[in-house]
């Protein structure tokens, strides 16, 4: 029950964010609101996948509590978290390179000065979600994970993972004079947490082949995770794109409400 209420909390959190998002376009510096679109478009698709994933979870809920067998019940857990992780896959395939491009977006880099880093770095990013996945799905006809060859696609997966903070890294060195405090601080932030906050999926990932391991402590993690990671990014933009605003117009114009169209 903790495990299905922390899926209905997380998608609450990101609704909350698509209206915060939507409520605030305009209290932010003009060259941000793209950031702040992304951020929308992230919570939209996460908050979707986490009703969904929570919808197979109650009923998945449902059918346990009519299973007595030990050993069903057992498979039952497995196999729906073997299904959630269809829907997990899905939504990180599109949430993780808004994520990485929200980042680059603060650092305000031009569509040509840097157009081979960021393909590199969408493309590991689309290397370490697919790979991953092909991982997941390395299962048997009745469900049971193939520990080797799940292992070995997750060991491939990483490869991306560790790509995307060098990228980062890089791109740091090269724009962060040409910005503004806020938006130099905005940037390590969200790079900060791709370097440590992503490394939870991939632990979750490896403890998912240890057999009697209690797989609700993984959707626990993941959906925490998600939240910080998604929401968490999004409040760190938010709050220097609007500094910026403040430090450019009077702030008797802004008031309250900052709306400068």
């Amino acid at each position: 029950m903790i495990t299905y209420f922390l899926l209905i909390f997380a998608a609450y959190a990101f609704l909350g964010n698509v209206i915060f998002c939507w409520l605030g376009k305009s209290s932010v510096a003009p060259e941000h609101r793209t950031s702040r679109y992304f951020t929308a478009i992230i919570a939209a698709v996460a908050g979707t996948s986490y009703m969904l994933i929570a919808h197979f979870y109650h009923e998945m809920l449902r059918e346990l509590a009519h299973i007595t067998d030990p050993a069903k019940r057992e498979e039952l857990l497995r196999t729906s978290y073997n299904a959630i992780g269809q829907l997990r896959y899905i939504d990180w395939s599109i949430t993780t390179p808004l994520l990485l491009l929200k980042a680059v977006s603060m650092l305000k880099i031009q569509p040509g000065q840097a157009k081979s880093s960021i393909f590199w770095l969408l493309f590991a990013d689309l290397f370490m979600v697919f790979t991953g996945y092909i991982g997941e799905q390395q299962l048997t006809a009745d469900g049971h994970i193939m520990v080797g060859d799940k292992l070995i696609w997750g060991a491939i997966s990483t490869l991306g993972y560790v790509v995307i903070p060098v990228i980062l890294w890089n791109l740091w060195k090269r724009f962060k004079d040409t910005v503004q405090p806020e938006e130099r601080t905005a940037f390590k932030w969200i790079a900060l947490s791709t370097v440590t906050t992503w490394g939870v999926y991939p632990i979750g990932y490896v403890l998912s082949t240890i057999n009697g391991f209690n797989l609700n402590y993984i959707h626990i993690s993941f959906s925490i995770f998600d939240v910080i990671n998604k929401v968490g990014a999004g409040v760190v933009v938010y709050l220097a794109a609007k500094k910026v605003l403040e430090k450019r117009v009077a702030e008797d114009a802004t008031m309250d409400t900052h709306l400068v169209d």
